[in-house]
């Protein structure tokens, strides 16, 4: 499905759960702070960089990553909820898979490439059962911006480049997917537990002393949160 259709699909999904109206004693506006557990299913077309004097076949992986979870939650209705989630902006580490070496110059398991990305989250959610239990899971939808800025290229990654280099990483907006439990302690507060997915993907393109090399990059996230919120 492309971008512009299923930004169009969450869209409807969103106007719709605002046009439910509810009236109770339950407060409407949620926040939550935690963590956020990344890990990720990289994977790089073709493999590895393509462009002049490169190497076919060399692969790379992202290191897995926690950092601080916030969002906030409006509530729709009794079962609709919709969320806004972020993280900290993690330093992503890029990693060589493949060969020992490259010729003379390390490979496998070295660092080539840091980043850091900011990636909001727009998540229209259905939670089932209703507000007499306190435990409650739920689904939801939405759409993923991920932006990438301080770009380095490490010494390694130099190395294997063939001289000083410099990334570029363009921007992502893809579908994304959750599921989880929302669990009312007491009073206002609640603890939050989810797993989702989403759809970043990214064109790279690398430039070593005008040798302009090029590869595509799907980074298959995976995001497991454990958060408290307080509801008002």
């Amino acid at each position: 499905m492309k971008i512009k259709k299923m930004t169009a699909v969450v869209l409807a999904l969103l106007a719709l759960g605002g046009s439910i109206a509810y009236a109770g004693n339950v407060p409407d506006n949620e926040v939550y702070a935690g963590a956020y557990i990344l890990s990720f299913d990289t994977t790089v077309s073709p493999p590895g960089l393509s462009g002049p004097d490169t190497v076919p076949g060399l692969d790379a992986k992202l290191d897995n990553a926690t950092t601080l979870y916030v969002a906030y939650i409006r509530r729709l209705s009794p079962s609709f909820d919709i969320e806004l989630a972020f993280g900290y902006p993690p330093t992503t580490k890029t990693v060589g898979v493949g060969p020992a070496t490259v010729g003379s110059v390390p490979y496998n398991g070295v660092e080539l490439i840091t980043a850091k990305w900011i990636s909001p989250t727009l998540l229209f959610e259905y939670k089932f059962l209703d507000d007499s239990y306190p435990l409650r899971p739920y689904i939801g939808v939405g759409v993923n911006h991920t932006v990438f800025y301080d770009r380095d290229v490490t010494a390694g990654g130099d190395a294997v480049t063939g001289g000083p280099t410099s990334v570029s990483l363009s921007p992502s907006t893809g579908i994304a997917g959750t599921a989880g439990l929302s669990y009312r302690m007491q009073d206002n507060w609640y603890a939050h537990a989810s797993y989702s997915l989403a759809n970043i993907h990214s064109s790279a393109v690398t430039d070593t002393d005008g040798v302009i090399r090029t590869a595509h990059i799907n980074f298959g996230p995976r995001a497991i949160v454990v958060a408290i919120g307080y509801a008002f």
